[in-house]
């Protein structure tokens, strides 16, 4: 009896907790979209606020400051409302 009270309090508390069934707000995923695309670069400098390999600030020779080639998306600012619809139904969050 016991265990059967102990797992029946388990599962409310899983299924109860909103963290786990939470849809994350438009700037959170716009964080995650951002996050992702300096991820998804392959080298040290994709914003001018990263950090080169010699420890100096990318600045000016940043993938996101150069035209033409990659252009990571460095500031939330940049994501469009498009961007989170297309980010929430690759990651199932509809």
């Amino acid at each position: 009896m016991r265990l059967k009270w102990v797992l029946s309090l388990a599962i409310i508390f899983f299924y109860a907790d909103p963290a786990l069934s939470a849809r994350l707000s438009d700037e959170e995923v716009q964080q995650r979209i951002v996050a992702e695309s300096i991820a998804d670069y392959s080298g040290s400098c994709a914003c001018p606020f990263n950090s080169a390999r010699n420890g100096s600030r990318c600045g000016g020779r940043s993938a996101w400051s150069r035209q033409g080639g990659e252009a990571p998306i460095c500031y939330v600012k940049e994501v469009t409302a498009e961007m989170i619809d297309q980010w929430r139904a690759a990651n199932n969050e509809d």
